[in-house]
């Protein structure tokens, strides 16, 4: 069902993976505006381009750093989407303070501007890095959890929720796009042969995002229930032959993510394609009540070692996908 229809919608680093299959998914469900707020011009030229039929796609050149464009460009907006963030793991390490700027920050600004121009519902989008964060960007990204969560304490008009999930396929920087690179040379790296990751297409992400904003009371993390596979494994779908190359954790990597920790369990409600990690006792009990949820166990806990694995025909689908569309950019 399309919650978006006749709305006007801003999507914050609206350039990135996420906003342009968003865009490329809503294009033709009658939205009323549809604002793509972004830093880098080069993208936002392209994206002008194949959707130049489209008259109402806005393209705005911003930084959610800077509060007054956000508000600016918020004006008469219905919903919003943030999916700007800083999120290369060894690159937040090594500049903590730029990605505390953006993630941190730059989510204060998105909710300001937000309750400022009295939008509807604001979702944030997350990581599986921000359960049990071990490097900053996962850090950043659970301070920016709490920061859209705590608005539940707030009364206000505007409802902001979260959405947590996996690795992307074939988003920009992801871990298949690469090793297709170096599928020619047959010598795939890998920090550690039993590291596992959880994963979810770029359509399923936005479809799951549109069904949060159906969903949402406001305060909740959304968990969308995900397939995952041991990474040695995925290379095998790669390459037949692979020749693998230990090379050692990276600074900030787990060996296995989560998406919801033990601590979070008496929070946890659980449905049949998705959980919700609530803000209070009284949030989840009528989520139970009226929502037909049902509690997880005490000691429960949303890990990509203890998850159901990936349909193999469908990762070969998809990686086969992706690689058509490495070769038509070329």
């Amino acid at each position: 069902m399309n919650f978006l229809k006749g709305k006007s919608v801003f999507i914050s680093g609206g350039t990135g993976s996420f906003g342009s299959k968003m865009l490329d998914c809503v294009k033709n469900q009658k939205l009323k505006k549809i604002i793509i707020f972004s830093r880098d011009e080069m993208k936002q030229w392209f994206l002008k381009e194949k959707y130049k039929k489209y008259k109402n796609i806005k393209f705005v050149i911003g930084d959610i750093r800077d509060l007054d464009r956000l508000s600016y460009s918020m004006k008469d907006c219905d919903y919003a989407v943030h999916a700007a963030a800083t999120k290369i793991v060894p690159t937040a390490e090594k500049n903590p303070e730029e990605c505390i700027k953006t993630n941190i920050i730059g989510g204060m600004n998105i909710i300001k501007a937000s309750l400022v121009n009295n939008l509807k519902k604001v979702i944030a989008l997350s990581t599986d890095k921000a359960s049990s964060p071990i490097n900053l960007y996962g850090a950043t990204k659970l301070c920016s959890d709490k920061l859209f969560t705590s608005q539940y304490y707030e009364k206000n008009y505007t409802k902001f929720s979260v959405v947590r999930y996996g690795n992307v396929l074939g988003s920009r920087g992801s871990i298949i796009p690469h090793f297709l690179s170096v599928k020619k040379k047959g010598i795939f790296p890998l920090t550690h042969e039993d590291m596992t990751r959880f994963f979810l297409s770029l359509e399923d992400a936005v479809e799951f995002v549109n069904f949060c904003f159906g969903k949402m009371q406001g305060g909740e993390i959304f968990v969308k229930k995900l397939p995952s596979i041991k990474i040695k494994d995925l290379i095998k779908f790669i390459h037949p032959r692979p020749k693998i190359k230990i090379i050692g954790l990276r600074e900030g990597e787990k060996i296995h993510e989560q998406m919801i920790g033990v601590d979070d369990s008496i929070y946890t409600v659980e449905f049949k394609n998705h959980f919700e990690i609530l803000p209070d006792l009284k949030l989840k009990s009528k989520k139970i009540k009226i929502l037909k949820g049902k509690s997880v166990n005490k000691d429960f806990f949303y890990s990509s070692n203890n998850t159901k694995k990936i349909n193999k025909e469908y990762l070969k689908n998809e990686i086969f996908k992706i690689e058509k569309e490495l070769q038509s950019e070329a």
